[in-house]
């Protein structure tokens, strides 16, 4: 007799992510048929944030690095296309290219330094690092300082031009998939294993014998040349290169996507992303005070349950099955949409 195997279960979190996938794939279809463009540049942004909060959460949630200078990667993405598109350097390629090898250059040379730290102390060093970069930009007087430059050409993939509102977030969308799907196969790779288990006790992972530094160092490099991605997408959604896409605040926005949404969890990138910047702009069509409301949102939402979003859904789907958890009670490493 044949041996029979477990079906697998997805998750309640996953099912709705994969169906908000869906609706996120349908929106330039709506956007055409309701003629509301608005729609779409939303939507875009949407899913460019959803792409700097995944590189986030592979750092932040997996490997327990509290960056709060990650928006510097942001910043160098939108800076290497702005600048080459000065030069009269259109060619998406090459953007690509450089984007990638600026930002990994700098996330292993800051993260070098900041992984020999732990604690404030690494985050106050990331900062410190992005505050840096940041006034460096605002001193190129050539590339607009403090006031930024308008985009001179939008970045260009053969006769494919991302100025395209359809073509950019057909891109944006693309991207999004691989990243999550990318995410998804290096966590539960003996890579992300021990990354994972770096976060959990360090000391004994030394003590096998890994080396955690260079396995962290990795997943930093790897989280920054995604960020800066997601950059080189924004400055062609927004056409415009401003330093503020570099700032602490855009940091700190960063986080609080992945906090939530769930940090170490597949999905919540995806959620808090979405979440956050339709919430906010619900509350700015209401009121000009909406972070009054916005804010304890959030801190209501982290106290109901240590992994955002997805640890809502996963205690009711506990619940509704009537098995053993709750909010927060589901595995960190339960990525994917697999039952623990």
């Amino acid at each position: 007799m044949m041996p029979t195997h477990p079906r697998r279960r997805w998750s309640l979190d996953a099912l709705l992510a994969i169906a908000l996938l869906i609706v996120l794939a349908l929106v330039p279809v709506y956007a055409a048929l309701a003629a509301q463009p608005f729609a779409l540049t939303l939507a875009t942004r949407i899913l460019i944030f959803a792409l700097a909060a995944v590189s986030l959460n592979l750092i932040l949630g997996y490997a327990g690095l509290v960056s709060f200078g990650h928006a510097l990667y942001l910043g160098l993405g939108v800076y290497v296309a702005g600048i080459m598109s000065f030069h009269g350097i259109d060619n998406g390629w090459l953007q690509l290219l450089a984007t990638l090898a600026v930002c990994a250059l700098v996330g292993a040379l800051t993260g070098s330094i900041a992984l020999r730290t732990s604690g404030i102390a690494f985050i106050m060093i990331t900062l410190a690092f992005a505050q840096m970069f940041f006034f460096l930009i605002v001193s190129l007087s050539r590339y607009g300082g403090d006031d930024g430059m308008t985009l001179a050409a939008a970045s260009r993939y053969g006769t494919l031009p991302l100025s395209d509102a359809r073509l950019l977030y057909g891109a944006a969308f693309v991207l999004l998939c691989a990243a999550l799907y990318g995410c998804r196969r290096l966590v539960h790779s003996r890579f992300g294993q021990v990354v994972c288990a770096s976060r959990l006790n360090e000391r004994r992972m030394k003590a096998l014998g890994y080396p955690t530094f260079r396995y962290r160092l990795t997943a930093y490099v790897i989280s920054a040349m995604v960020c800066g991605i997601a950059g080189l997408l924004y400055v062609n959604l927004t056409q415009f290169a401003s330093p503020s896409y570099m700032s602490w605040t855009t940091s700190g926005d960063l986080i609080a996507m992945v906090v939530l949404g769930g940090m170490a969890t597949l999905t919540g990138p995806l959620f808090g992303a979405v979440g956050m910047i339709l919430v906010e702009e619900w509350l700015k069509a209401m009121t000009q005070h909406w972070m009054v409301i916005f804010g304890p949102l959030i801190v209501l939402i982290v106290i109901l349950s240590r992994q955002g979003l997805v640890g809502l859904l996963r205690g009711a789907e506990a619940r509704w099955r009537g098995t053993p958890g709750g909010p927060g009670s589901a595995s960190p490493s339960a990525a994917g949409g697999e039952t623990q």
